[in-house]
């Protein structure tokens, strides 16, 4: 087995900054007031715009309720229009600021669909690129990702406040 360093992630798998108590981190990123730090781009009225931790690509945006659910199919209509209209948000600010080639968007329900945070629903915006997967992923299980998550947060923030 190949084994890769990632100490960027003991923090989450720590749960570093939250607490084992705190609960959902989905829910302690809405709340927190560290958007920097926490990687938060933007707020709606009833969603917001994280940055995931552990991205597929570089620019995986996420578009998070702030209301705590799993449940797609009970989710207000008011909170599923306005996770659309963010995501059309992201689409154009990552066309903007890192020029992919298209995009990936969707949803991991449950733990057996794929969810790494099942408690809190999520929608996935990756950017990709022609070539951005290679034999790598493919043959030799991994995944490198060419720009540093800080870089990437400074590049697309002031795009979102604009």
């Amino acid at each position: 087995m190949e084994i890769k360093w990632t100490p960027w992630r003991a923090s989450y798998i720590k749960r570093e900054g939250i607490g084992e108590d705190a609960g959902c981190p989905l829910c302690h990123a809405f709340q927190a007031d560290d958007d920097e730090r926490l990687l938060v781009l933007a707020r709606g009225q009833q969603c917001y715009i994280l940055m995931n931790l552990y991205p597929y690509n570089p620019g995986h945006l996420m578009v998070v309720p702030f209301a705590h659910t799993a449940a797609f199919s009970e989710l207000p209509a008011a909170t599923a229009t306005e996770m659309m209209i963010l995501a059309q948000r992201c689409a154009s600010v990552l066309a903007d600021a890192l020029r992919p080639h298209g995009f990936n968007l969707g949803m991991n329900l449950g733990r057996v669909g794929g969810a790494g945070i099942d408690e809190h629903l999520h929608l996935h915006v990756v950017p990709r690129w022609n070539g951005d997967t290679n034999f790598m992923p493919i043959i030799g299980g991994v995944k490198l990702i060419p720009e540093a998550i800080d870089d990437t947060y400074a590049a697309l923030r002031p795009l979102f406040d604009a």
